[in-house]
């Protein structure tokens, strides 16, 4: 009787754990393409599960559009450097990214160049 108490308490908990699972899902995104963009930031949100960002940028017609672009989480980007103030709103940066297979304007973010530095991981 107790070895199944055990069984139905790891079911229960793959059970929950699965929509963790579903979450980190990124099939929105063409994950066989990058996009290079330089933009100016306009917005950051340092939220879980995600950091967002949006970034204007000029397009072939000479005006701007906003990008959504999506990070990392708060406690990744900790891990590898990055600080809530790296940037901030109007800061030009160059990013490379996976777009969405929509063609819409986002992106899940791979890599951030700053003003002076190197390339550097943001997801």
């Amino acid at each position: 009787m107790q070895f199944k108490s055990y069984i139905l308490t790891a079911l229960a908990a793959l059970a929950l754990a699965s929509p963790a699972w579903a979450h980190h899902s990124h099939a929105n995104y063409d994950l066989n393409e990058f996009l290079i963009m330089d933009g100016t930031v306009t917005e950051v949100f340092w939220i879980n599960p995600h950091v967002w960002l949006s970034l204007e940028v000029v397009n072939e017609e000479g005006e701007p559009n906003v990008w959504v672009l999506e990070g990392a989480s708060v406690g990744q980007l900790l891990r590898d450097g990055w600080r809530q103030d790296s940037m901030v709103v109007g800061d030009p940066i160059s990013v490379r990214c996976h777009p969405l297979r929509d063609g819409s304007d986002g992106c899940l973010l791979g890599y951030i160049t700053l003003p002076g530095e190197e390339e550097k991981e943001y997801d």
